[in-house]
């Protein structure tokens, strides 16, 4: 039977709520915690392997995170790369914890090295990785960051890039310390250590239908998937971590943030290869530009993943249409049903304001088979349609909110309520890879009571040393060097395959 009452529930069973619910178990080992998830597995949605592309992402590869200068010779920004590099620097922090710990054991089932590429073609594009390559590897972060624009470089680095390449100009960089998370295993390991703790439940197949307002913190009701019984739960706090399952539930809760907010979902699709001989061939995350009219949707890639024991190739991720907010769990009736009088202007404006980003999204998801087999082949010029199947990939729900006046904003935010009993989790890329940084945040807003205290300030220095520390100021990035390696040794992160 569920705890009655608990202090903490988690609405969500992905890698946001394991992370906020074994960090708050830690700094507070009297707190009773309950995870609500609505599917029969957890971490099935966006935290699952074959719905995101497991890259640590650490700005060693994202091109859309040091956009061209808009003079011509400027230096390249890499403020974004530099943020985004010290907020997986605290998830690596907190995963070396969690095996250290026995939070998350035999972390190589669940990440691995693998070297990050960033692959461009034509006189102009390598011009910009030219120039994103100095201003990176000026910082300490970045400086075993390699450029080349030599084939028989670029041959040993990736292959399958290179052969049967028409005689065009092409560059690339590598990076060998990136990474390939399966953050689906990694978030089951870690729900499976704190529902063992004293005072907590991990719930599958329980949706939270509901939830308002209560004297003390919130009431919710959940209801149970397959026997249709819902019933009453209270918390003290609540975490909505259900990806795009949160914009029903915050529009229930009655807060602000939620007047005018939409939302509008983007189903993704990638081509996967799983021949040995093909797949033997690539070891690398390489990364494209984003096409110019994707707005901040990324560039393709194509990555090796370590999935279910073995390894494939992903190549995309390719946009398509769905009305849908979650993957398995989803209704075609999700995006109607979120309509209010309240924010269909806010959805009008958005569209409005992104007619060029609209028109891209229609392209995509209306592109045939042969389509993106070509766009594949701008990557892997000699792949064969025989080898690759296309499959459905997570679902992309970008909040809108009224008061961006039909600006879209990607990237992943948190909001809180005033009182600060409840925080919801809205967004996608780079989310995983930043879930440390995302629950510090968290517990910083919503429970800094937890931080004062002698213990639990220990506790969080213990989980992630640099936490109250900028490691983007050279005092301290001086120090990154020795603590990544400690950080390796925990995690058992060696490359052990460049080639195949």
């Amino acid at each position: 039977m569920p705890t009655p009452d608990p202090d903490v529930v988690l609405i969500g069973g992905g890698i946001m709520s394991a992370h906020l619910g074994v960090m708050l178990k830690r700094l507070d080992p009297r707190l009773s915690i309950e995870v609500y998830e609505a599917a029969s597995e957890l971490a099935r949605e966006s935290s699952d392997g074959w719905n995101n592309a497991g890259t640590g992402h650490a700005g060693l590869c994202e091109l859309n995170y040091t956009p061209p200068p808009a003079v011509a010779g400027a230096p390249v920004d890499v403020t974004k790369a530099v943020e985004i590099f010290t907020r997986f620097e605290q998830s690596r922090q907190f995963w070396s914890y969690a095996v250290a710990h026995g939070l998350a054991p035999r972390p190589a089932e669940w990440i691995r090295a693998v070297p990050h590429l960033s692959f461009v073609r034509g006189d102009a594009n390598i011009a910009f990785l030219r120039a994103r390559h100095a201003a990176l590897s000026a910082h300490s972060f970045f400086r075993t960051m390699e450029f080349t624009a030599e084939r028989d470089v670029l041959h040993r680095w990736a292959p399958l890039l290179v052969e049967g390449r028409a005689a065009e100009p092409i560059a690339a960089t590598k990076i060998d310390a990136g990474t390939d998370v399966n953050f689906g295993e990694l978030s089951r390991r870690l729900l499976a250590w704190l529902g063992a703790q004293e005072g907590c439940r991990v719930f599958t197949g329980h949706r939270v239908t509901h939830l308002r307002r209560a004297s003390e913190g919130w009431g919710l009701v959940v209801r149970h998937a397959e026997s249709g019984e819902s019933r009453p739960v209270r918390a003290r706090f609540v975490f909505i971590g259900a990806g795009g399952g949160t914009l029903p539930l915050l529009q229930a809760s009655g807060l602000p943030v939620a007047r005018g907010l939409g939302a509008f979902p983007i189903a993704g699709q990638w081509l996967v290869c799983e021949n040995p001989a093909v797949v033997a061939r690539h070891f690398a995350k390489a990364y494209g530009p984003p096409p110019p009219d994707s707005g901040a949707l990324g560039g393709p890639h194509l990555d090796v993943r370590h999935l279910h024991g073995k390894r494939v190739l992903l190549f995309g991720p390719f946009a398509t249409w769905t009305t849908k907010f979650l993957h398995g769990t989803g209704r075609v009736t999700d995006l109607p049903a979120s309509l209010r009088t309240g924010n269909l202007a806010t959805l009008l404006r958005a569209g409005l304001h992104n007619r060029v980003l609209v028109r891209f999204l229609v392209r995509q998801a209306l592109q045939s088979l042969e389509c993106r087999l070509r766009a594949l082949r701008e990557f892997y010029p000699e792949a064969r349609a025989a080898d690759w199947r296309l499959v459905d990939a997570g679902i992309r729900v970008q909040a809108l909110k009224k008061a961006d006046a039909g600006r879209l904003y990607f990237g992943t935010e948190v909001v809180t309520a005033p009182n600060r009993t409840l925080a919801a989790l809205l967004g996608a890329s780079p989310g995983a890879s930043v879930s440390a940084h995302i629950a510090l945040q968290i517990i910083q807003t919503c429970f800094p009571e937890k931080l004062r205290a002698s213990d639990g300030y220990a506790c969080m220095k213990a989980m992630i040393p640099t936490f109250d520390t900028d490691l983007g100021q050279p005092a301290a990035a001086s120090d990154y060097a020795r603590r990544s390696a400690e950080i390796d040794d925990l995690l058992q992160l060696r490359i052990t395959n460049t080639s195949g």
